[in-house]
């Protein structure tokens, strides 16, 4: 028989490899918040426009989820992964190539696609394959290599930008400067290309191989991940479920409403909104623009970000370490806590910043912005960001206003930046830690194996359509309501989740998939 420790490394090794397509996940929808600063004063792009740069990967990626379940119930999960990995490979040639805004919003909707299978079929083949002891950490991987794609694309952009300001011949003649965030994009085709021929290494999903009744292939795989006598005991639970459901009709979206279903699939649901509606990916996709509002400046704004994906990689390694240890609950109950606190230090923080330019500010100023128009504007006392960048453009115009936005702020601001970092950071940190590695576990606990490919394509469906929602609005919530009151209604909604699941989330650790399903569905 396989040695413990044998079976150990041989799912550590299929699950690190399936989890890349977190990994491409991360840097994909990452690295925007990187190009975001360069492609609205190229392409003239109005705030709402800005904001579907960013979410049309989303939106691809909520449709995908709608079909990828399904679809990996009939072609196996690792077929769905090879089109996954493809789909990124183009977009990310596509996207540096773009010449114009629409073509450069279809390449990241191929993207989305990619995205969107991924983020549903790599935590679910990891859950069919890996021991229940090893389960929870096993998923996690999956969240690591998406923070860590994230880490990675914020580094690569500051790299990047500071490369655009070199002198160096071999910077000059590769254009970092003026192609700076086209080499942001191009940068994703590396690790596609990998994940495509890492995936030649991985087998099959046991379970998906059972449904499919190729029972010799799966036993091999489940005994060299589980060991023999495990193999045989839990072939016969995947069995006794499949034949509870034998006599019913094909998984149908009504299903996931029957009374049965209510429980797992309203946990299911919140724990995909509040994800998202909390405000994550408004951090992630556009950190830089967030930090260039406390006055800091471009250059700092990005490096700050990198501080964002360090946080974001250590505080998730710390969830998988603690994840079958302490509970999915007991972190959610951490974390969202974390959220809350730090998002109203975020909203306290930007309600008492004041804007004021005074003449030594103004002398300061880049030759390009016109003194005489901006003059009126001297020593006048703004009391809220809205209230200034509206000034900003009745003096200058949308577009001038806009381009020249991040020096304006910086000359103008008076605030402690310092809090506004660390409220950033608390509130990644309290993310990483808890509701962004978690609720993908319990979405590959929650639902029946019949029914599970497509539920959490349901419940992802909706977490991605929320996600599409706040990414496409939030430069809009930043210039029509303001810092404050944006990272306000995040920190209410933490709030609302923290009482759901102090009131419904079971605790799931420990269990096999069949007992939970006994557990939380009934048979």
């Amino acid at each position: 028989m396989t040695s413990d420790t044998g079976n150990r490394a041989y799912v550590v090794q299929v699950a690190l490899i399936v989890a890349m397509g977190g990994f491409l996940m991360g840097f994909d929808a990452s690295v925007i918040s990187g190009v975001v600063k360069f492609i609205e004063p190229q392409f003239s792009l109005s705030k709402l426009e800005l904001g579907w740069a960013v979410s049309s990967l989303t939106l691809t990626a909520t449709l995908a989820m709608m079909v990828s379940g399904p679809l990996s119930d009939r072609l196996g999960r690792r077929k769905v992964l090879f089109m996954a990995a493809s789909l990124y490979a183009i977009s990310a040639v596509a996207s540096a190539l773009a010449p114009t805004f629409v073509f450069l919003v279809i390449a990241r909707m191929i993207g989305g696609l990619g995205v969107g299978a991924s983020l549903i079929i790599a935590p679910m083949y990891i859950a069919e394959i890996s021991p229940a002891r090893m389960r929870g950490r096993m998923v996690s991987f999956n969240q690591l290599n998406i923070v860590l794609g994230i880490s990675v694309a914020f580094f690569t952009n500051y790299l990047i930008l500071r490369l655009g300001q070199s002198d160096a011949s071999w910077t000059q003649s590769l254009m970092f400067g003026p192609h700076n965030w086209r080499w942001m994009l191009g940068l994703e085709t590396l690790p596609a290309v990998l994940y495509f021929l890492f995936l030649n290494a991985v087998p099959e999903s046991p379970r998906w191989l059972l449904m499919k009744g190729r029972d010799s292939e799966a036993r091999d795989i489940i005994a060299r991940a589980s060991g023999r006598a495990a193999a045989e005991t839990e072939i016969l639970a995947v069995h006794a479920s499949l034949r509870r459901d034998a006599s019913k009709a094909k998984a149908s979206i009504a299903e996931l409403f029957s009374p049965a279903m209510r429980l797992v699939i309203t946990i299911g649901v919140v724990i995909a909104v509040i994800q998202q509606i909390t405000g994550i990916n408004s951090v992630f996709f556009y950190a830089p623009m967030i930090f260039e509002q406390s006055g800091i400046g471009t250059d700092a704004s990005f490096a700050q970000a990198i501080l964002v994906g360090i946080i974001n990689l250590v505080f998730t390694v710390l969830a998988i370490m603690f994840i079958d240890r302490l509970g999915r609950k007991p972190l959610l109950i951490a974390g969202l806590t974390g959220i809350t606190v730090s998002m109203l230090v975020l909203a306290l923080g930007f309600s008492a910043a004041t804007y004021t330019l005074d003449a030594e500010a103004l002398a300061n100023l880049p030759e390009e912005v016109s003194f005489a128009s901006i003059e009126p504007m001297q020593d006048v006392v703004y009391d809220s960001d809205v209230a200034f960048k509206s000034a900003l453009q009745g003096a200058l115009g949308s577009e001038r206003a806009t381009q020249f936005e991040s020096n304006l702020i910086t000359a103008a601001i008076s605030m402690n930046p310092m809090l506004i970092l660390f409220g950033i950071l608390g509130f990644v940190a309290s993310f990483a830690v808890s509701i962004g590695p978690v609720m993908w576990v319990l979405f590959s606990e929650l639902f029946p194996n019949r029914i599970r490919g497509l539920a959490i394509s349901f419940v992802g469906l909706i977490n991605s359509a929320v996600s599409f929602i706040v990414q496409t609005i939030f430069p809009w919530e930043l210039a029509t309501l303001g810092s404050a009151t944006t990272f306000l209604i995040y920190g209410l909604f933490a709030a609302i989740g923290l009482a759901f699941v102090l009131g419904m989330v079971p605790e799931t650790k420990g269990k096999s998939l069949e007992e939970l399903e006994t557990e939380l569905v009934g048979t």
